[in-house]
């Protein structure tokens, strides 16, 4: 193995690499890493750097392309004072991770994690952490720059606001306190934020929300105030337009930034939020990561988030193109050096870890559907798997079978939606539908259906709501379509069964709605707060897991699930499971789902890809440290089409 020797001329900005530099600069790898990272000149057998950002990312650098040159690294015995110091803060830094690394282990120091226990039972009085939570705390406490990759329900938030309140009530002048807390997330986050706040800590948060509504001075001038609030939330979209003013507020204060659903910054090709959001990591006193899915993609999706934790490290020794070949190679021999790297800086804890009371997955309820509903149906599905088994253009086909996959699954649920264009449901689907044409054949029979008749799936819903009800109990309908939920909302009315719904039109509580308006009974959060109430005007909640699958917890209020319709979007129906099976249900309760199938339907289908996509998920969330997802799971693959199509020709040949 050959050897690389660095040393520094600080004089002329310069750092100089010698030894083995023929190896160096025959590896591809590394001289393709060093000029598109560093400015590099070779001289009689020498490299010259120039040192463009620090020393210390320059060695890192110079490291990095000797690994992928199979050459170990001396630092020079006659180096300057800069080169000693890197020496000694890469010895302080490797001590630090070992200690992260046992922590992460549950190898702690009994004295010091029991000064962290009591900390938490005087500053967090309201909530009491169970073992792996306070363990989790305890890591990222200690680590302060720190990712948590745990299941949803697993209570991250909780474990965020215990390292948060420990690091706070640290004396004046610790160089590790905080007194600031940053939230970047989706907007339905902000509510759970500031309800958990209040459960942790017994009193509402002083919060402030930089939403859309708040005009863009407004925000700057907040953050450039004195004496901001704890608790700042704002989305990702939002960072952008007032990134320099984020900056000041972080080198002013001494903020713990926390990146909820942070997969959001995975883009590693020059993205707008990545890269707005990185920015802000050096200015950072603490830095949290917090997803359930840190790399649904790939391995190359961990790049970015180990990078915001630690800026000034290379904690992942990998570029991109070596991360996306480990992701595609199977028992790459790369990945358990990648796992050691980042092993010290990230807790995960799994479902099974939670000790949660098993779920009741209940029979699927077959719904015959009515005569009208019936030959609207068995005529757009011999059309539409014509349709989809004859397309020849690889990209028509693939908007087609979309567009035809949704509008089975509408006929299956309810053929009034059929009467809505394509183009509604192109941003949920993620889809151009522009050159899908519709058909029209049926449209006259289409148009009569409301009045003709009410969809068999409604009157199947409120029976299993009339029976939850009479329990006492209260239930989540999920559907996918708007118009379906709205439409389901006025016929429980007229059956005298009260509802509210969640969707993305619903609007989420900030700056321009507070508690005291009239406009806030509409919100997410009122609607939430009062559903969790014993004496609330309604049992029911009708929700699009698109929207609202992430962020609302209902399972201290609702143990039932009722699911109108389904698509092939495993990942949206296990986290629309979530909302009410999580962390905190007593041995006792009794989870129920309600799965309803329009018989000799797409439904079937669905119901049986999902429950092998939901199989097969939890086995790789249960067995992975690190989560990578089969691209064979996602919605509308060519596996959901052939299922499609198979089942389909058995049920027209059993006729």
């Amino acid at each position: 193995m050959g050897v690389l020797r660095i040393d520094s001329n600080i004089a002329d900005n310069q750092l100089i690499v010698t030894g083995d530099v023929g190896q160096l600069l025959e590896s591809r790898r590394a001289t393709r890493f060093l000029k598109d990272n560093t400015d590099y000149t070779l001289s009689d057998g020498v490299v010259y750097i120039s040192i463009a950002d620090s020393l210390n990312k320059s060695i890192d650098r110079v490291r990095t392309a000797a690994v992928y040159a199979k050459c170990d690294v001396e630092l020079s015995g006659e180096a300057n004072e800069g080169i000693r110091s890197y020496i000694e803060e890469e010895g302080k830094f490797a001590e630090f991770s070992a200690k992260a690394l046992a922590i992460r282990n549950n190898d702690c120091n009994v004295h010091e994690f029991q000064s962290f226990r009591d900390a938490l039972v005087a500053h967090m009085p309201s909530r009491t952490l169970y073992s792996l939570q306070m363990l989790s705390a305890y890591h990222m406490a200690f680590s302060q720059n720190a990712c948590n990759f745990s299941v949803p329900g697993a209570g991250k938030t909780s474990i965020v606001y215990g390292a948060y309140v420990y690091l706070k009530n640290l004396p004046e002048g610790h160089p590790r306190k905080v007194n600031k807390l940053l939230i970047i997330g989706p907007l339905n986050a902000f509510g759970p934020w500031e309800l958990e706040f209040e459960e942790c800590f017994g009193v509402k948060p002083a919060s402030k929300r930089l939403t859309g509504k708040l005009q863009i001075d407004a925000k700057k001038q907040y953050l450039y105030d004195n004496n901001p609030s704890e608790l700042t939330l704002i989305s990702y979209a939002s960072v952008m337009s007032i990134a320099d003013e984020l900056g000041f507020f972080l080198r002013k204060h001494r903020v713990m930034v926390v990146l909820d659903e942070a997969h959001k910054i995975k883009n590693t090709n020059g993205g707008i939020i990545a890269q707005n959001i990185m920015s802000l990591a050096q200015d950072s006193k603490a830095r949290v990561v917090l997803t359930g899915t840190p790399a649904p993609n790939g391995y190359e999706d961990l790049y970015n988030l180990f990078k915001f934790i630690w800026p000034t490290k290379e904690i992942i020794r990998f570029h991109i193109g070596q991360l996306k070949d480990m992701s595609r190679t199977q028992n790459d021999p790369r990945v358990d050096s990648l796992l050691n790297s980042i092993s010290p800086f990230f807790i995960r804890i799994r479902k099974s870890d939670l000790g949660i009371p098993p779920a009741t997955n209940n029979p699927p309820v077959m719904v015959e559907m009515g005569e009208s509903q019936r030959r609207i149906y068995d005529y757009i599905e011999k059309k539409y798997i014509f349709d989809i088994a004859s397309s020849k253009d690889q990209r028509f086909q693939n908007e087609l079978v979309r567009a035809r996959l949704i509008r089975l699954m509408q006929a299956s649920s309810n053929p009034a939606l059929l009467r809505q264009p394509l183009s509604e449901f192109a941003l949920v689907e993620d889809v151009d539908f522009g050159m899908v044409q519709d058909d029209t054949a049926m449209l006259n029979e289409i148009l009569r259906y409301s009045d003709a008749e009410t969809p068999a799936k409604y009157i199947a819903v409120r029976d299993i709501l009339q029976r939850i009800i009479a329990r006492g109990e209260k239930a989540i309908v999920w559907a996918c379509y708007i118009k379906n939920i709205e439409m389901l909302q006025d016929y429980l009315h007229l059956q005298g069964i009260e509802s509210r719904i969640l969707y993305g039109a619903t609007p989420v509580a900030g700056d321009g709605i507070s508690e005291d308006d009239e406009e806030y009974s509409i919100t997410r959060e009122s609607i939430v707060r009062e559903f969790h109430r014993a004496d609330c005007p309604y049992n029911v909640i009708i929700a699009n897991p698109f929207a609202v699958a992430e962020s609302i917890s209902l399972h201290k209020a609702c143990h039932n699930a009722i699911y109108l319709e389904r698509s092939f979007n495993a990942a949206h129906f296990l986290q629309s499971k979530d909302r009410i099976h999580r962390y905190g249900l007593g041995e006792d309760v009794v989870t129920n789902y309600y799965y309803l199938l329009s018989a000799d339907s797409v439904d079937l289908t669905i119901h049986e890809r999902l429950a092998e996509k939901e199989r097969r998920l939890l086995e790789i969330i249960e067995s992975m440290p690190i989560p990578l997802f089969d691209n064979s799971l996602e919605e509308g693959g060519d596996d959901d089409i052939k299922a499609v199509l198979r089942d389909y020709a058995r049920r027209s040949k059993a006729k």
